[in-house]
């Protein structure tokens, strides 16, 4: 515990950890809507995926430049900041939004979570004895896996919560008004099995409850990332990269 006496250190855990939380109700339920909202086939909706992946490599391998050209609390905050006004966005997400909006949405996350996430490792790593850099890693993965877990859980119950409240076709039985409720691809298993107009129904009532789910998971989301800017920005104030450190 006494690594999180560095301040740089401390920061960047933290940072990390509510950047994975805020980014979590995203990467977990993106791939559902691609799918069951939008009728994609599970390679479109990972192919749909792939500019958070580019953006990332791509703002990865110029994390080092940017930082030092600028400053590690500019990159930070500003990858963190970029990937809030990105998933803000989504606010007026709908069942019938265009890919244009998501690949923006998508491609802007990526490459805000690049510059954090590549910039945060070097100060992790560099800010610690290197006898000590094991258990610096260790702390630092421990933060993804923690804020992941809470970001699920968090955003989860929001989007969860929120779909449950759907309105369901008379006549429904009770338990596949269950099933319908408890998930949207139980949702779609029950529609398939109804007559065509409240199969139908069942579809575009679960569908559109699921993206206000979606929705209001990234705005939460959003706000989170917008908080850790926030906070990176004031916490970084003087830290710098350890190949900055090393050449003065």
């Amino acid at each position: 515990m006494r690594l999180f006496r560095n301040r740089g250190f401390s920061a960047s855990v933290l940072a990390d950890l509510l950047t994975v939380l805020g980014l979590s109700g995203l990467i977990f339920f993106l791939s559902q809507f691609l799918q069951m909202v939008q009728g994609r086939s599970p390679l479109e909706a990972g192919l749909a995926e792939l500019p958070a992946m580019v953006g990332a490599v791509g703002a990865g391998l110029c994390a080092g430049v940017a930082a030092r050209r600028f400053s590690v609390r500019m990159v930070v905050a500003g990858g963190l900041g970029a990937s809030g006004l990105a998933l803000a966005g989504l606010f007026g997400l709908t069942p019938d939004t265009g890919y244009p909006l998501l690949f923006a949405v998508l491609l802007i996350v990526g490459v805000g979570a690049g510059f954090s996430f590549t910039v945060t490792a070097d100060v992790i790593l560099s800010s610690v004895p290197e006898e000590e850099a094991g258990a610096s890693a260790a702390v630092s993965e421990t933060a993804y896996e923690l804020g992941a877990a809470l970001g699920i859980a968090l955003l989860g119950s929001i989007v969860t919560g929120i779909y449950s409240n759907l309105t369901l076709p008379a006549g429904l039985s009770a338990d596949g008004a269950a099933q319908a409720k408890d998930s949207l691809a139980g949702a779609v298993e029950v529609a398939d099995t109804l007559p065509g107009g409240d199969g139908d129904a069942l579809l575009l009532a679960a569908q559109a409850s699921f993206t206000d789910g979606l929705r209001i998971a990234a705005m939460v989301g959003a706000v989170v990332l917008l908080g850790a800017a926030v906070w990176a920005w004031r916490m970084l104030r003087h830290t710098k990269l350890a190949t900055t450190r090393s050449h003065h």
